[in-house]
């Protein structure tokens, strides 16, 4: 099981995705569906989170209404085994979205594509990359803006907190190529897993959102302290219902596997009474949640 799971908020059509999803990558499926319980803001038994798996990667599918949606601050690398592997999953991604960077031969690829689906998911897919990380697809963090330049001090603290953390390799901007010293691309892992980091200069005009965030999980309540604490420091701010931004303004929630449990279990009134007591908090608190679980 993954310790962290890539986010992906929608407003209500999070079924859609996870069928493009699953039918153009490889590896594909649908691992399981959560659905709101009475009392939730969407009617009881519309799907709340889709679980997937994709390119060895583990997704969450939130429907959770309108208030926000995917950047480009944070993409995924696909790697793909030959070009004509990349042709269908490029086609499929493009159709009613947006091609960044068009598929085709660049410096660092014979063959690269960066597009961002309707749904607002940005991809960066890539033949020829070599090993970036256990998985096929993993995400990619691109600093911009206010966030520029501080690639390298968020890999240092990720990995300060996560076990089955390293950092490299590092790849940094050279003088005439950007900013000499910022990451032109860095590679890292958490919990064994793997990740890209980037300092983009330029003038983008997006910036970290919750339309993708980060869920932790967690074993136990120490665990969940110990990253709402890591996270919240030194000018991270902390949220509603488990969740955070950490300083640089990526969002993380923070779930301990409690949580995870009783969802799974499918019963719809217990459901509704849990998440009643979640969203009056910031940290979840396990036990309690088990509590409001077990109650009536």
């Amino acid at each position: 099981m993954s310790l962290i799971t890539p986010c992906l908020w929608f407003a209500a059509d999070a079924g859609e995705a996870a069928e493009l999803y699953t039918r153009i990558f490889p590896d594909g499926a649908t691992l399981s569906t959560t659905r709101y319980g009475e009392g939730m803001p969407l009617p009881a038994g519309t799907p709340l989170l889709i679980e997937l798996t994709i390119g060895g990667q583990r997704f969450q599918l939130l429907n959770g209404g309108p208030m926000y949606r995917p950047t480009p601050s944070i993409s995924f690398f696909v790697q793909l085994a030959s070009a004509e592997a990349a042709q269908p999953v490029y086609d499929a991604l493009r159709a009613g979205g947006k091609v960044m960077m068009p598929l085709g031969a660049w410096p660092w690829s014979p063959c690269y594509a960066w597009v961002e689906d309707r749904f607002g998911v940005s991809w960066q897919l890539i033949v020829g990359e070599g090993d970036i990380g256990p998985a096929a697809i993993v995400p990619c963090f691109m600093f911009a803006g206010a966030q520029h330049g501080r690639a390298a001090e968020a890999m240092a603290l990720w990995t300060g907190l996560f076990p089955g953390a390293e950092v490299g390799p590092v790849e940094q901007y050279a003088e005439g190529e950007g900013p000499a010293g910022t990451i032109k691309h860095g590679r890292f892992r958490l919990g064994g897993q793997g990740f890209v980091a980037m300092d983009a200069h330029g003038e983008h005009g997006f910036t970290f959102t919750e339309g993708v965030s980060l869920a932790v999980r967690c074993a136990d309540q120490a665990a969940v302290d110990h990253y709402w604490d890591g996270l919240t420091a030194d000018g991270g701010e902390p949220g509603r219902c488990g969740w955070l931004k950490d300083r640089f303004g990526v969002s993380w929630q923070i779930v301990p596997e409690k949580l995870l449990a009783l969802q799974a279990r499918g019963d719809a009134a217990r459901t509704g009474r849990m998440f009643q007591a979640l969203m009056g908090m910031g940290r979840l608190d396990a036990a309690e949640l088990e509590r409001a679980w077990e109650a009536g």
